[in-house]
């Protein structure tokens, strides 16, 4: 069974420390100014009544902002509280008024009036606290000289020593002056707990709590407490999104919310908590794994995720067999997706080809995509979609939107939608057509376009009677003759058409160029049988412009839809990706190459087997020589898995389906497809160090899953 990567441990000893306080002696609170001030602190707490604001007689004291700094305040050597440290400061506002008389008739001759200019200032700041339970308010009186009286100028600070509070609280500070000339000032801190503090040893309530850390050790992560030897203590995990609860910790548990939380088993104690898992990318692979698109009929979907997700939500448009989803944006918005709450795309109808795609907006670039309502309204259409621009009634622009783009009605383009254009116009106008939303940006409609396929497979039915006329008119003047060659003809015909219904999608891993080689060997040859093959060697450029992801979801919807098969080729390299997923360590990003659409489609892959979906859909093979039976990982026995080329009549007849030739003709197929194998093999088996490393993947690899 795979091995969980979260131990638990206990350890003796001292965390790492994060922060040194400074040590306060003594109970009474100080107050100290700066140089050129002087201050002093009122006995004794204060009511604090802020009171209104009132229109300065001159220049006045008033606070400009507000600092704090934490502290221990201690009785004892190791009886220590934190304390919280408040610097103001303070500057002059205001101007002295002229008086009326002298603003008529000019400056008196008497120099008594400049005194008051040049005298000192003196003000009452009051400083506000508040921390769960404690409530106090203070008395600060300063007086700054007349040499430092100059309007708007800061003149320096006070310093109050200190508001005790209990670690990781939320405390909250205001500042005024009485009377109170401007809005008072305040400033809101949340406090450290024991862990980013140097108090382990001075603080009561922190020598008692559990010191909580983690460390990685390969796939392995352990959670480790700092106690004493004779401590009891609790240990919860939880869900931040719903509250603390007990929860059993399994590795597919780990998600980025997931929270420790620990305290010693004691009245009114201490509790300390930690979050790990935030940035874990292994986290955040199994919230998408464990995420869930609901459908909510009518029109409403929801996504299901055990914590918040950084994404994004769009409807597309899926044509049938034509390719990826298609974004409606515009017109439509992108939504911020909210877990675990119904949503519903403001829409006028629904339709079974709009789809819902939630993309993330991290680097992973991961994308979930549901069809939600097929299941209500049908299987997909081959309907058009216009998307209809907003403008006035007689300067609305129409356009078709296709696997190339939005493709404008009436113009020249070589498009099904450009030489259908006249008639889907006439559709819409003469209410052929269902609007599915409507606003002042635009609308989108759904056009049939069941009509014009009939009229075309009419014209095609009447060339096939025409065909079939003259087929039986020849077989009434060469009877004898046609009648041999007939019976021949159909036999092949029979075995060709059942070939050339199958489809197959190869998956492998490209572990150096000779294999590669040898895969495509094999899907040549596959095509000789006939059958019709899909193999990335053959569709590079559709790679690099849709991405591996994309291109395997566009390749398997087609495969599947199709009736074919997934043929899973395994390798050395195709082993060691598939035990990276199932131990949940996951490819790293950059370590595969931009074609690599193996590592890419084993996050779709995978569910297929966990979840008992891939007999039918997929079989395994694997080549002589290069890799032991055993060392396929056991979740992909659960479909056929073949050796090639000694196991290739059983590998082509499972390709072929229950309609592929009789037997002796499938016998000569495989012939044909082991000659072509062959020199690539060999090739591959002469490879230094590669038939040793197929023989090294035996049966202990395999049982690792």
């Amino acid at each position: 069974m795979p091995m969980p990567w979260f131990l638990l441990s206990l350890a003796l000893g001292r965390s790492p420390v994060v922060l040194s306080l400074e040590r306060l002696e003594g109970l009474q609170d100080a107050a100290r100014c700066s140089p050129g001030l002087s201050c002093h602190l009122w006995d004794g707490d204060v009511v604090c009544l802020p009171g209104s604001i009132v229109s300065a007689p001159g220049p006045v004291l008033v606070p400009t902002s507000l600092q704090t700094e934490l502290v221990r305040r201690c009785y004892q050597e190791t009886d220590c509280d934190l304390c919280v440290r408040v610097a103001v400061h303070l500057a002059v506002h205001g101007h002295w008024e002229k008086p009326e008389d002298e603003e008529k008739l000019g400056r008196a001759a008497d120099p008594e009036p400049e005194e008051p200019r040049n005298a000192s200032l003196q003000a009452q700041v009051v400083l506000s606290f508040q921390a769960y339970p404690t409530a106090r308010c203070v008395l600060l009186e300063v007086q700054v000289p007349a040499a430092l009286v100059q309007p708007g100028q800061s003149v320096g600070s006070v310093v109050f020593d200190c508001f005790e509070a209990a670690l990781g609280t939320e405390v909250q500070i205001w500042s005024y002056t009485q009377p109170r000339y401007q809005k008072e000032l305040n400033l809101t801190r949340q406090l450290p707990d024991c862990r980013g503090l140097e108090v382990q040893d001075s603080i009561q309530s922190c020598r008692a709590l559990p010191w909580l850390s983690v460390t990685a050790d390969g796939d392995n992560v352990h959670l480790v407490l700092d106690v004493s030897e004779e401590q009891s203590f609790g240990l919860s995990l939880y869900w931040n999104q719903t509250g603390p609860q007990t929860i059993p910790l399994n590795q597919t548990d780990i998600v980025p919310c997931l929270c420790i939380q620990a305290w010693p088993l004691e009245p009114d104690s201490v509790r300390t908590s930690i979050c790990p898992f935030t940035e874990d990318p292994r986290a955040h692979r199994n919230l998408w794994r464990a995420a869930r698109l609901q459908l909510l009929p009518p029109r409403g979907w929801r996504l299901d995720a055990p914590c918040s997700l950084h994404a994004q939500a769009t409807l597309c448009w899926q044509a049938p067999s034509r390719g990826p989803c298609q974004p409606l944006v515009p017109p439509l918005p992108r939504e911020n997706v909210t877990v675990n709450m119904a949503l519903e795309f403001p829409l006028l109808k629904g339709h079974p080809n709009l789809c819902v795609q939630v993309s993330s907006w991290e680097k992973m670039q991961l994308q979930l995509q549901e069809c939600l309502w097929a299941d209500s309204l049908g299987p997909l259409k081959d309907d058009m979609l216009l998307v209809e621009a907003g403008g006035p009634q007689d300067n609305r622009s129409f356009c078709a939107l296709e696997p190339s783009g939005c493709t404008p009605l009436l113009s020249r383009a070589s498009t099904r939608a450009a030489r259908l254009g006249e008639q889907l116009l006439q559709d819409l106008h003469s209410g052929q057509c269902l609007q599915l939303w409507d606003d002042d940006l635009g609308a989108l409609w759904a056009c049939p376009m069941d009509k014009y396929i009939h009229q075309r497979w009419v014209l095609v039915w009447l060339a096939c009677l025409l065909f079939a006329a003259a087929l039986f008119l020849l077989f009434l003047l060469k009877k004898d003759h046609v009648k041999g060659w007939l019976r021949l003809l159909k036999e092949d015909i029979r075995a060709g058409a059942a070939a050339t219904g199958r489809a197959a999608l190869l998956l492998y891993s490209a572990d150096d160029a000779g294999f590669e080689r040898l895969v495509g060997a094999l899907a040549s040859a596959l095509c000789q049988v006939p059958l019709r093959v899909a193999v990335d060697l053959w569709s590079r450029r559709e790679l690099s412009a849709q991405g591996p992801l994309a291109w395997f979801h566009a390749q398997r919807r087609r495969t599947v839809q199709e009736g074919g098969l997934v043929v899973l080729i395994f390798s050395p390299g195709a082993v060691a990706l598939c035990h990276e997923w199932l131990q949940d360590a996951g490819p790293a990003p950059g370590a595969h190459g931009p074609h690599d659409a193996f590592a890419a489609s084993l996050s779709c892959v995978l569910p297929d087997f966990l979840q008992g979906r891939a007999p039918g859909r997929y079989v395994g093979a694997y080549f002589d020589g290069l890799l032991h039976a055993d060392a396929v990982p056991a979740l992909f026995r659960a479909v056929p898995v073949f050796s090639l080329p000694s196991q290739l009549p059983a590998f082509l007849g499972s390709l072929q389906g229950p309609r592929g030739p009789r037997p002796g003709r499938l016998g000569e197929r495989a012939e044909q497809v082991a000659r072509a194998l062959q020199p690539a093999l060999d090739s591959c088996l002469r490879t230094p160090g590669t038939a040793g490393m197929g023989r090294g993947m035996g049966p202990e690899a395999g049982d690792r899953t």
